[in-house]
């Protein structure tokens, strides 16, 4: 029951990985309760790591979802237990539950699962939830894949195109990153990646010590835990280059400012692993189990968002369940030095100011923006949102008013809050609210570029497929809905993510074939980013959801 962006019906094969994840645990016999055969338990347990583990943990004890533990007892105030989890809840309730989805931002499963899958999902959740195992990092380096030796790198682009305004696109179910010229408009490649592609990340220009070439190379982070490097200077058939498998659950990736080393954060198990990103070989792994900011051990303690920070030569990981983040400098890595910065949970996604000083991030579960002060290592801010905020890669923009801002879209109401991010030059307006857009749903995304007059947002969480098949621009003049546009109206797609080409004339929305995500049914659609008119469309992509211009990534355009 996730609140993330995974829906498909079909059966996926997710390798030796994901077959340890679930292992060969036997379904729990029980002398009285809920039951399943072995088939519908170990059937139960993949689609629950596929569909909902993201949002209540693969223990189930909840973060952006709720506690989905057979039996939960919470004290009162008044020292009062009071006894719930999904057994009082009962198998019709949570049948129910699952199809229909909930107010709170839950989606619907109707449409995802099939009737008996809903009926043993919402037995399953009443059995004890099996606990998978560890990965040392002997099994990370057994799984490590050389496809093109550093020897035959090329000293410049092979194929004569310009691969600063390529765009590279999570094709998710399929398991793929898309590559297209943004010049063309042809697609390239369709890359194999890891399953269920969550992020993509390039090298980035950095203050203290930039890397080669910033932008060449991409790292992808899938949900089975496999990262992928891409080299955008190879010809199409040879831009994987490598891969290395750091988790069987995970979320994130990110490239050090020199270009040394890569990151990956792991839901499962609960650790970040620091790679060498020429190579890939892990080099270190680091739990992140700990003690939340309310003196609570959290055994399954997820890494979710991982960024690097452009000034300092650290990356900035959240550790989801703690409430914390943890600012690694990576100059030492046998002394390895972590600030670990009390904020608020339960954190997801987040983005930097223009300034690359302060990173933003959602504490969805509590409804806030925390802000981190990646100079002095420190929190910064706390700004109160509506419910479950989620900016993706975010939106920085200035208003009339406020000066500086930035924004956010929610998973749990039709809202678009903007803040004022510039502590220097506005410090009246400085973390505080500026104002909030009502928009027709809740969505997923946000984006914007210097160069355009207005800032999008999706409604990609609204049931309604006309509201979840629209998109919103809204003014960064007035702060007002200057058009509403319906991307698809295709039975079973949906319209989601943002980007701008690299000079910010064209804005490229993903038309999401959700329903049939194996074919090459999805396409991304072309507006003028000054008419907002449709100009052109990209077909013959597989469930085309997030897209990454090199320019604006590798050159932190926000």
């Amino acid at each position: 029951m996730s609140l993330g962006i995974t829906y498909t019906k079909a059966r996926r094969t997710l390798g030796v990985g994901f077959a340890l994840l679930l292992g060969s645990t036997a379904a729990p016999v029980l002398a009285e309760g809920p039951t399943l055969s072995q088939e519908a338990f170990d059937a139960s347990k993949q689609l629950y790591f596929e569909q909902c583990a993201g949002c209540h943990g693969v223990l189930r004890k909840g973060a952006t979802g709720k506690n989905l533990e057979p039996v939960v007892k919470t004290t009162k105030a008044d020292g009062t237990v009071v006894e719930g989890g999904t057994l009082k809840l009962g198998q019709e309730r949570l049948e129910k539950i699952i199809a229909w989805g909930t107010e709170g931002g839950m989606n619907n499963f109707s449409d995802i699962m099939t009737e008996d899958q809903i009926r043993d999902m919402a037995t399953y959740i009443q059995m004890d939830p099996p606990k998978p195992p560890e990965m040392s990092l002997a099994q990370m380096e057994a799984t490590r894949k050389i496809y093109v030796e550093e020897a035959d790198y090329p000293t410049e682009p092979l194929h004569g195109r310009n691969w600063e305004n390529f765009f590279v696109v999570i094709e998710r179910d399929a398991g793929k990153v898309a590559v297209i010229d943004g010049d063309t408009k042809e697609v390239l490649v369709h890359i194999p990646t890891g399953y269920a592609v969550h992020v993509i990340k390039a090298s980035e220009h950095h203050s203290i010590s930039e890397p080669e070439n910033p932008g060449r190379f991409w790292y992808t982070m899938g949900r089975d835990g496999k990262m992928t490097k891409i080299d955008l200077w190879q010809t199409p058939d040879k831009m994987l280059v490598s891969e290395v498998k750091v988790a069987y659950d995970a979320r994130d990736v990110a490239v050090s400012g020199d270009g040394k080393y890569i990151i990956g954060g792991a839901y499962w198990p609960p650790h970040f692993v620091i790679s060498d990103a020429v190579t890939m070989e892990p080099l270190k792994v680091v739990s992140t189990r700990g003690v939340n900011t309310e003196g609570d051990y959290v055994e399954e303690a997820r890494v979710a968002a991982i960024y690097t920070t452009p000034h300092e030569p650290t990356w900035l990981v959240a550790v989801k369940e703690l409430g914390q983040m943890w600012q690694v400098d990576y100059s030492d890595l046998d002394n390895l030095r972590i600030d670990k910065i009390d904020t608020s949970r339960f954190l997801h996604d987040g983005f930097f100011d223009p300034t690359g000083r302060y990173f933003q991030i959602a504490a969805n579960a509590s409804n806030q923006m925390v802000v981190v002060d990646a100079k002095e290592r420190k929190l910064e801010a706390i700004i109160d949102t509506a419910a479950l905020p989620h900016p993706g890669p975010g939106a920085n923009w200035i208003d009339p008013n406020c000066g500086p801002v930035a924004g956010t879209t929610h998973l749990g109401v039709g809202t678009v809050t903007v803040w004022g991010n510039d502590p220097e030059g506005h410090p009246d307006q400085a973390w505080k609210t500026c104002y909030e857009v009502e928009t027709d749903g809740a969505g997923l995304f946000i984006r914007t570029h210097p160069n355009s007059d207005y800032y999008w947002a999706d409604q990609t969480k609204h049931p309604e497929p006309e509201i979840q098949q629209s998109v919103q621009v809204i003014s960064k003049e007035t702060g007002e809905i200057v058009k509403t546009i319906q991307v698809t109206d295709t039975p079973g797609t949906a319209a989601v993510h943002f980007e701008f080409n690299a000079d910010g004339t064209e804005v490229w929305v993903s038309k999401w074939n959700m329903s049939d995500s194996l074919e090459p049914n999805g396409e991304i659609v072309i507006y003028d980013a000054k008419t907002l008119e449709e100009i052109g469309r990209v077909k013959g992509l597989y469930a085309p959801t997030g897209k990454f211009n090199v320019f604006n990534r590798s050159n932190h355009v926000t």
